[in-house]
């Protein structure tokens, strides 16, 4: 096949190079969410293991209304654009206040699916037949890029939930922040799902069902190389594995080689070579101390406007505001 047949495949085809001929090999998570990846992690979220998912659910129904005033206290209107909204359940409790508030604002979701976009469009529009909504399918930067409007007096408040920033290192993070600062006025605010530090056997077990759905998202990823740029990965010759490093308060999740095999990918015109028990680096999942989120804000031009926890402290979702010190 020829890798270079869409923009999109060009860059997929590039990562998986990058990452196969690295040492140790890994794989950007961010390719999981093709639409199967998609439908298989609306399975995790399920799964009594996942409490990221209840955690983050129970806070937005018992605590909607204060979520809700942080939002729209003076503002002239709002645009909430969720990033990665998957099948929007728990945002569906938010946009439900909202218009039974009779607040204006318009609702745009942006995923890397485009199944995804346009089931949960669907479900929104049925259910919320009032509802302005906006759906966008791509890179969030770009699409971000396209709604900036510098001269809009109107709130743009961005969402980022289900602990998704824990996916990214500590630089990346920082960089991620950053460009999303870049297209926001003073008057906006970014709204971040943090998973806090816990027992680590919860953790990990959040990241290792017993029924192996997680096992089977991670190994989707494969699948997706098979189907997209011709490999030959035989799925059962690899093994799902998880751990947790509380010094690093960081989950990550492998992919095991159960043998030593060589793995052909045509599209890239290349074999891999995997040693018995050698790993392909999956995911990290960053689980957080306040002192961390408040570095984090800091260090990316932003400050905490206020938060709101679980009440095990499981959980906490962040309001942000651009600092005055990077006004632009």
């Amino acid at each position: 096949m020829e890798a270079s047949t869409s923009p999109e495949l060009t860059t997929f085809a590039e990562d998986v190079l990058r990452g196969l001929s690295s040492t140790p090999k890994q794989l950007s998570s961010k390719y999981f969410y093709d639409d199967e990846g998609s439908r298989l992690f609306q399975e995790i979220m399920k799964l009594p293991e996942y409490y990221l998912t209840r955690a983050e659910f129970k806070l937005f129904s018992e605590q909607k209304d204060a979520i809700c005033s942080a939002f729209t206290e003076d503002a002239e209107g709002l645009d909430v654009i969720e990033l990665g909204a998957g099948d929007g359940t728990k945002t569906a409790i938010l946009i439900e206040h909202l218009l039974a508030e009779g607040v204006d604002f318009t609702y745009s979701p942006i995923d890397i699916s485009q199944e995804a976009n346009e089931i949960l469009s669907a479900r929104f529009r049925e259910k919320f037949p009032a509802l302005k909504i906006a759906p966008h399918t791509g890179d969030y930067f770009k699409v971000l890029g396209s709604l900036k409007n510098g001269s809009s007096k109107r709130r743009k408040v961005l969402m980022f939930l289900g602990s998704n920033i824990g996916n990214f290192l500590q630089q990346k993070a920082l960089d991620f922040f950053r460009q999303l600062r870049a297209v926001m006025n003073r008057e906006d605010r970014l709204f971040i799902g943090f998973d806090m530090q816990k027992d680590p056997r919860v953790i990990v077990a959040a990241y290792d069902d017993a029924q192996g759905v997680t096992a089977a998202f991670n190994l989707n990823l494969l699948e997706r190389i098979n189907r997209e740029l011709g490999g030959d990965f035989d799925l059962s010759k690899f093994s799902h594995y998880a751990q947790y490093r509380p010094l690093e308060c960081a989950a990550r999740s492998f992919l095991i080689s159960r043998e030593k095999q060589t793995v052909h990918i045509a599209g890239l015109n290349r074999s891999f070579d995997f040693e018995q028990w050698e790993a392909i680096f999956m995911e990290i999942s960053q689980k957080y101390t306040r002192s961390m989120i408040e570095e984090l804000a800091a260090d990316s031009g932003f400050e905490i406007e206020t938060e709101f926890f679980d009440e095990e402290n499981f959980y906490t979702n962040s309001l942000w505001q651009p600092s005055q010190n990077h006004l632009r």
